[in-house]
């Protein structure tokens, strides 16, 4: 059976489920979640418009309200994505590109 190719930004893993999507890597201290809150039509496709951003702290002995390090909502994807890439730059460091085999 062939491996399977997660999605990537910026060198991290994205992956999604209906209106959220997971970024980051849970072996690292933070991951990012961004939840979708409205879409727009654009050409028959919803499109993104306000994302909610938090990173989360993967330390699974907190309670959940203690794990939310960071807030804040972003108008559009790529804006949200931004964000969520500069806090786990912060919080956990730069990821190190992949050397190709």
């Amino acid at each position: 059976m062939a491996e399977q190719k997660l999605l990537t930004y910026k060198g991290r893993p994205l992956a999604r489920q209906d209106k959220m999507l997971y970024y980051g890597d849970m072996s690292e201290k933070t991951v990012a979640v961004l939840t979708v809150l409205t879409a727009e039509p654009y050409q028959g496709l919803p499109v993104s418009g306000k994302v909610q951003v938090q990173l989360l702290s993967t330390d699974e002995t907190l309670p959940i309200h203690e794990r939310i390090l960071q807030k804040s909502e972003q108008n559009g994807l790529y804006n949200a994505l931004d964000i969520a890439s500069i806090w786990l730059d912060r919080t956990n460091g730069p990821k190190q590109p992949e050397e190709k085999a």
